[in-house]
Formats: C-alpha cells, sequence, structure tokens
C-alpha cells in the first residue's frame, strides 16, 4: 500500500499515524515544505520518501509531488494529514488522482457550519437555530427572532477561531464594522457544556472505538486568555453515543478518526454543534490511550490497511488536559505540582506556539480512576495567586 501523508511533522505528535502505517509494511510517503533534515528522528525512520515542496500551498506542487511518487511506487492508495487545514487540499488529490475517500463532492458538507446544520436535522437532531447573515439589517431582523447574545462565526471556519459573542447592537454594530471578508453563520447562544463524540470508523461505517470529552469553553478562554481544561469520559451518556452515531450514518463517515462536538444545556438537552472529520486537537489522541492503555495511531494504520480494529479496551481512567498561561500568575510551580501529582501526570510540556492562542503556553495531562481526583489536579494547577 502506498500512503501519501501531508505535513507528516505537524502537528508534532502526528508522527505517530507514520510508525503505525510502518508496523503494517505501507510505503509512507511524506510531502512537506520543511528541510528534510529538521524532521524529528522519529518521523524520518517511518518514511520510506520524502518530497520537500517550496510551499504546501502551491498545489501544482503537491500535484508533481504525487505524480512522482505514483510513477515511482505505483497508485496511491491513500492520502491524508489528519489536519482540518488541509482537508479541501486532500479532497481535491483525492479527486485528482482518483484515490479513496472524502473527495471534492463530499467535501463542502464537513467544511459549512451551515451544510452540516442542514445535515443535522435531516439525522433528527437538535440545533441551534442559526443563518448565514451578510448585512446588519438581516442581523437585527434575526436577532429579533432569538434575542441576544448570539454567535458569530466564519461559515467555512476552524473551532472557535474568529468567533465572536455578541451581547448588545452597540457590539452587533461594532461586528459589522469590522467584519472579515468572509461568510459568517450568526445563531442564537446556547447556555451549555460542550460534551464531544470522538473515535475511529472501520470502512463499513462502523465505530469500532469512541470515547467523549468535557470541555471548558474554548471560545472563553481565546477572549479572556483563560486557563484551559478538558477530560474524558469514563461513562458515555446514551443519548450522545446515539446522536454520535446518527451523525456518523448521515455523513458516512468510512475509515476514519473523528470529532464532534455538542452542547449539553443545564435542562440536559443535547445540541449538535460541528463535524470535524479528522482527530481531536492538540493531546488529544495521545488522551484516547492513556485512558484506555491503547495505541490508537497502531489501530487507525490496522483499519486502514486490514479493516480491523485489534485492540480490546474499556475506559480505564477519566483523562484531562490542563493548560496554564505565561500571563497568569499561578499560586504553585512545577516542581510542586510533580511533587503533589506525580503518580498520575502521564505527560507535561511546553505547547507549539500555533496552539498556545488556544490551548495556553504549558500543558499537562493526567489520568485517574475518580473524576474527583481529576478535578481537584485541575484546581491545584490553576489555582492562582
Amino acid at each position: 500500500m502506498n500512503f501519501v501523508y501531508l505535513s507528516p511533522h505537524f502537528p508534532p505528535n502526528f508522527y505517530q499515524f507514520c510508525q503505525g502505517l510502518k508496523q503494517f509494511g505501507v510505503n509512507v510517503l511524506g510531502i512537506a515544505d520543511s528541510p528534510y533534515n529538521e524532521l524529528a528522528a522519529e518521523l524520518k525512520n517511518s518514511l520510506t520518501e520524502y518530497y520537500k515542496v517550496d510551499s504546501m500551498e502551491n498545489y501544482d506542487s503537491l500535484v508533481k509531488a504525487l505524480g512522482y511518487f505514483t510513477h515511482k511506487y505505483g497508485k496511491i492508495d491513500r492520502i491524508d494529514s489528519h489536519n482540518e487545514y488541509w482537508l479541501e487540499t486532500e479532497a481535491k488529490l483525492r479527486t485528482d488522482f482518483n484515490i479513496h475517500g472524502i473527495n471534492e463532492k463530499s467535501i463542502k458538507d464537513i467544511k459549512y457550519k451551515s451544510l452540516m446544520k442542514k445535515k443535522f436535522i435531516k439525522a433528527g437532531l437538535n440545533v441551534a437555530r442559526g443563518k448565514v447573515l451578510h448585512n446588519l439589517k438581516d442581523a437585527e431582523k434575526f436577532i429579533k427572532e432569538v434575542g441576544y447574545p448570539v454567535v458569530a462565526k466564519p461559515d467555512k471556519g476552524v473551532g472557535a477561531c474568529d468567533t465572536f459573542k455578541i451581547k448588545n447592537e452597540k457590539e452587533l454594530k461594532e461586528f459589522f464594522g469590522k467584519k472579515p471578508a468572509v461568510d459568517y453563520i450568526f445563531e442564537e447562544f446556547i447556555d451549555g457544556s460542550i460534551y464531544t463524540f470522538d473515535g475511529l470508523t472501520d470502512r463499513d461505517g462502523k465505530a469500532v472505538f469512541y470515547t467523549s470529552h468535557f470541555y471548558d469553553s474554548v471560545m472563553d478562554s481565546i477572549s479572556n486568555g483563560n486557563s484551559v481544561f478538558l477530560y474524558s469520559l469514563r461513562d458515555i451518556p446514551a443519548d450522545l453515543v446515539d446522536a454520535g452515531k446518527k451523525i456518523l450514518k448521515e455523513f458516512d463517515v468510512c475509515e476514519r478518526l473523528f470529532h464532534f462536538e455538542f452542547f449539553r444545556t443545564k435542562e440536559n438537552k443535547l445540541v449538535a454543534l460541528e463535524v470535524n472529520m479528522r482527530p481531536p486537537g492538540g493531546y488529544m489522541t495521545d488522551m484516547f490511550n492513556f485512558a484506555c492503555d491503547i495505541n490508537i495511531y497502531r489501530e487507525w494504520a490496522n483499519i486502514v490497511v486490514n479493516n480491523t480494529f485489534s485492540a480490546n479496551y474499556t475506559r480505564k481512567y477519566y483523562c484531562t488536559f490542563i493548560s496554564r498561561r505565561k500571563s497568569r500568575h499561578y499560586k504553585h510551580n512545577n516542581d510542586e505540582i510533580l511533587a503533589k501529582y506525580g503518580a498520575e501526570i502521564v505527560m507535561h510540556k511546553e505547547m507549539p506556539p500555533i496552539f498556545s492562542g488556544a490551548m495556553g503556553d504549558y500543558g499537562y495531562v493526567a489520568r485517574h480512576a475518580e473524576l474527583e481526583r481529576i478535578r481537584e489536579i485541575i484546581q491545584f494547577i490553576h489555582q492562582e495567586n
């Protein structure tokens, strides 16, 4: 099997997908714009060959790279990056080279929030009322229907980036005074917590692995510079599993890692937020492993090559990611944290600068069988002077 992996060096923990493929005898063919000598040794050892392009934004260069690999190794069987940014590029390359997976015909439904909403409704799920609006007059009309606050976010965008919570008419006018030149979808504000449905499907669309995470508000973190935390669940609520599987069916998710987001309101109503046809960001794939004592990177590769998921897993632990920001003044230093919770902390490191805006500057991953212990660790790490 020939597998082209775009930008295999980023994010830095995703080289493990290439490692998994190599373990099953795959030709892993990397394409990126970073010099080969700057790649991590673990990644180099997993690649059959690496093709450096001057710019990943130059589509003709990517076509040339795939043409070279095709000539040397034969037909390309798969292409991926597990990165939201490259989803459309991957879809175009799959279309042009007749490669299995999401193509140009199906990419719009998973990139545009307005189209996602239509699919959610078709699947019978609750959604926030929302519309793509282009001017102040239409926005004022919509807000008369739903009331303040509203959330405005790019119809085609990633996560909470460039998202605004608009609380009154003054803020609405300010938004349109500086609105970026892209389509924005306006939605009624849902007062609730975020829960995810994350996992992996086989070629037949069966969820061979799934889990869920509770999120602190990433939007508030970006807006206010708050510290961040999230943690996985050991027991997944039945309504969340049902909603997640309905989305898998409606979007025909096959042979993919996925990351879906929902609001859980104070009235315990589940509201579909968005789909991401890639693994969750940051170190959440590593959290899969720590929570369940599996290797999701290897199991994903096993699905790609053999359509087999071989791990027998249980959710043994709650696993949490806790971040801190340089701008805040914390009561306990790193040595104190490790001295008190070293048995539970399985990873801690500085976050890559590209993650720091949303996820903080330094992150800890910890696990424990009891949720109260997890909450205690979060509180200790986040405690400020």
